[in-house]
């Protein structure tokens, strides 16, 4: 069987209709949702952007093992056994960083195309001017260079990977998708904070302007991928296709006062902005927790001979490799530790996790990472991890700060801390997770910070 799998880059599940949302106009995405499984726990593992597709590629859950960085050569990738298996593996990517500065995202791949543009400087600038129409643009130009390259490849068993950067931020999408939510639009654009967007002197038009463009972007991403699916389709290809369609992380619109995915600084408190307008090159990472409009994400499957549905089991990206390595009938590399979700699909089983774990990098504070082109940033405080069981949620960072616990259905927005009720069911997770940690092989000094759960107490200032 063919396999295509499709990423769209921090897109929130809640903005999709077939989660519920009846704003976002994704008609092409909605009719897909109706003849594919709709799973309803599908959860970020390893956060972000770089992280969340080392889980995709390996099966690994590689924020226990390592930050942001390059694809370390002794990792089996799925693209490379796909390939010893007879498959012709192609990506194509506008998604920066998967590339640049020896980051070897392309491991496996008998070949592998960037859409460049998306990086912020010069190299966007001079893309923008050969911009002619909606088709020159990012997510168009590289669904539809997909397209083309199914075209061409018809008569050959492939695994096609699309990797698309919309609709992450800069949000600067055709203006007649902006005005079917904000009809005033004049082509403003606003860059996100990455902080408390009102102490950073936001306003409620700038909010509503960078959530327009958002879901503007969302409605442009679906136009190109129904274009996608109009060629799978006039190819004769989708009784012999695995279609996977998901995003790796959300993005906060004002939730929990963020405008971002995280709380972020320069060197000397500049702005977010404010600091890759003059070029700086060491920030500060601050306690940046994992709510719901961040760790739930969209995850679609479309499999011949698999009837539609929706699955409510937890799961996550690093089960995607063990899935589509099964339907190919490649025996799956010890080293995965993600689970088929094949099970689910044919409604053989109903659950494939007990506990999920959503995370940054196991730093503690003091840190250094360097995340995007290699930046210096030094971790200021500790960012919790998010630990389910489907019924409650546990944001936890270190032994240091307080932690959080939430009911996962009945308070999806987080919005009451029930750990001074229920203690109990915070350390049960806790005690849960620490092991969870040492059975997937983290290291001893995250795992020291690590074992015991804080006790109450006001939040951490910045």
């Amino acid at each position: 069987m063919n396999v295509i799998v499709i990423v769209s880059d921090s897109l929130r599940r809640d903005h999709l209709p077939c989660y519920g949302n009846q704003t976002v106009q994704a008609p092409r995405l909605a009719a897909f949702a109706r003849q594919a499984v709709v799973f309803d726990g599908c959860r970020t593992a390893s956060f972000p952007t770089v992280p969340a597709r080392a889980d995709l590629l390996t099966g690994r859950h590689s924020f226990v093992f390592r930050d942001w960085g390059p694809l370390p050569r002794s990792e089996v990738t799925l693209p490379a056994l796909l390939a010893r298996a007879g498959y012709l593996t192609f990506g194509v990517a506008d998604t920066p960083f998967l590339l640049r500065n020896g980051y070897g995202y392309d491991r496996g791949f008998h070949d592998f195309v960037w859409i460049r543009g998306q990086r912020q400087g010069p190299e966007r600038d001079d893309v923008q001017r050969g911009w002619k129409g909606e088709e020159d643009r990012f997510a168009p130009a590289t669904l539809s260079f997909a397209a083309r390259w199914l075209e061409r490849h018809v008569d050959e068993r492939f695994f096609l990977y699309v990797d698309t950067w919309d609709p992450h931020e800069p949000w600067d999408p055709p203006a007649h998708y902006v005005r079917r939510h904000l009809h005033d639009y004049s082509g403003e654009q606003v860059a996100p904070c990455y902080w408390d967007w009102r102490e950073d002197g936001y306003t409620e038009r700038q909010l509503e302007v960078a959530h327009a463009c958002y879901m503007a972007e969302i409605a442009m991403v679906d136009r190109w991928f129904g274009l996608l699916l109009d060629r799978i389709s006039t190819l004769g290809l989708e009784d012999d296709t695995a279609i996977f369609f998901l995003s790796d992380h959300g993005f906060y619109f004002g939730e929990h006062g963020l405008l971002g995915k995280s709380r972020f600084r320069w060197e000397g408190g500049v702005s977010f902005e404010e600091g890759w307008i003059r070029g700086l090159k060491v920030g500060y990472i601050y306690r940046s927790p994992l709510h719901q409009e961040l760790v739930r994400v969209p995850l679609l499957v479309r499999i011949p001979g698999v009837a539609p549905g929706r699955v409510g089991a937890l799961c996550g990206l690093p089960d995607l490799m063990p899935t589509i390595l099964e339907l190919a009938g490649v025996e799956v590399p010890e080293s995965v530790q993600g689970a088929s979700l094949m099970g689910l699909l044919r409604g053989e089983m109903d659950r494939a996790h007990p506990l999920w774990v959503s995370s940054a990098a196991l730093h503690n504070p003091g840190a250094v990472s360097r995340m995007v082109d290699d930046q210096i940033r030094e971790v200021r405080e500790g960012s919790p991890s998010t630990i389910t069981d489907g019924e409650w949620e546990l944001l936890y960072s270190t032994s240091a700060e307080p932690a959080e616990l939430y009911r996962c259905r009945e308070d999806p927005g987080h919005r009451e801390n029930l750990l001074p009720q229920h203690r109990e069911v915070a350390e049960s997770l806790h005690r849960r997770f620490i092991v969870w940690l040492e059975e997937m092989g983290a290291a001893d000094e995250a795992l020291r910070t690590r074992r015991v759960l804080s006790e109450l107490g006001k939040m951490p200032a910045t």
